[in-house]
């Protein structure tokens, strides 16, 4: 997979370590021209000096045969501008938008970006999901604010204990998409059994989340 980057700081940078590391061909953006040329001999990639705002610089970049485009800047209105572009003008269909303050992520997912990334929330839910031992942590919203990604630990005392996943009525539109059972990663089949302390990763439209919750936990 082509994967076009724009934002070289820390995000940038190891975002574009981890693809690599995963055979995906990557080249990166940033207006910083010492960041790019320090990046340049650390990394086997296409590395551009240049404002990803300007359709030229992606152009040179290459976004015409990238299949995702990554605003990583530390900058909402420039992540917004880059992946608008990269939607509208190249015709992308696939955009990643680093949300750096959280009352944007709202916007971004109105304006059309695929997948608003708001790393603070995230991390947020994580620490808050330690701290209160929370049965549901809703990971990510997506898809225009329509889906989310959530997370749900399955107590010893939830209803689907030992259930099949093909006799579990989940809500309308929702869907089982991974088991983390100790250090195993299970995908759901008909027939796979849940356990006491699964971990499952599931998709729902937004505001089914409740309904999901009292199906796996048992509570709303």
């Amino acid at each position: 997979m082509y994967i076009l980057i724009v934002g070289a700081g820390k995000v940038g940078y190891f975002l574009a370590k981890r693809l690599l590391a995963n055979k995906h061909t990557v080249s990166i953006v940033d207006k910083d021209r010492a960041l790019c040329e320090e990046i340049a001999k650390e990394i086997e990639a296409l590395v551009i000096h240049g404002d990803g705002c300007d359709p030229r610089i992606l152009e040179e970049a290459g976004i015409a045969r990238a299949e995702v485009v990554a605003a990583v800047t530390g900058g909402d209105e420039d992540n917004l501008i880059i992946c608008q572009l990269a939607k509208e003008r190249f015709n992308l269909q696939r955009t990643v938008g680093r949300v750096n303050n959280p009352s944007n992520e709202h916007t971004f997912a109105e304006l059309g970006i695929d997948v608003p990334v708001d790393s603070t929330k995230i991390i947020a839910k994580v620490i808050e999901e330690e701290v209160s031992f929370s049965d549901f942590v809703n990971l990510m919203s997506f898809k225009r604010g329509k889906l989310s990604i959530v997370r749900v630990d399955l107590p010893k005392d939830s209803p689907i204990i030992n259930k099949e996943v093909k006799d579990i009525s989940l809500p309308p539109d929702s869907v089982l998409v991974s088991i983390v059972r100790q250090d195993e990663v299970i995908v759901p089949k008909g027939d796979t059994v849940l356990r006491s302390g699964d971990d499952i990763i599931a998709i729902t439209p937004v505001g089914n989340e409740p309904q999901l919750l009292n199906l796996l936990v048992g509570k709303l």
